[in-house]
């Protein structure tokens, strides 16, 4: 099994809106690096749910992964946010994953606090720069974050 940290900005999905749903495609990713990322992913590995462009920003609980990588329906809907023109039916670049919610954090764990964890130094989230909204943590930062809630 592997370890991902994956963004999603509250008001589009919140940790709490996959509570209530119990699964959702997590879609719209538009960053290459982050979409190999998605694709890597296989059923069963968990991520942290990471709460971005917020008021509170950091990570609020964990998901698993409950399909794997298709091409993602967005890009091919022109009503979408993430419509993307040059893909079609046959040549999609881009991928979705489905989700199911694992659990809730009783308080977020704010981005501030994350970066002041030594052990938490490698930890792409925390690293200057860093804008990927799919990265994979390691099964030591995956421990040390858990020893956190």
């Amino acid at each position: 099994m592997a370890y991902w940290l994956m963004k999603s900005e509250p008001d589009e999905l919140s940790i709490k809106d996959l509570a209530r749903l119990k699964e959702a495609r997590w879609d719209g990713v538009r960053n290459y690096q982050a979409r190999n990322f998605l694709r890597a992913m296989a059923v069963g590995d968990e991520f942290f749910f990471y709460h971005s462009s917020c008021p509170e920003p950091g990570i609020a609980g964990i998901a698993r992964i409950s399909a794997a990588a298709y091409p993602d329906p967005t890009a091919l809907d022109p009503q979408s946010h993430y419509f993307d023109a040059k893909a079609n039916e046959v040549k999609n670049p881009w991928s979705a994953v489905d989700v199911t919610h694992v659990e809730t954090f009783s308080k977020v764990l704010s981005l501030g606090y994350l970066k002041q964890q030594a052990n938490l130094a490698e930890l792409p989230l925390v690293q200057k720069g860093s804008r990927l909204s799919v990265m994979p943590v390691t099964a030591e930062q995956w421990a040390a974050i858990l020893a956190l809630r």
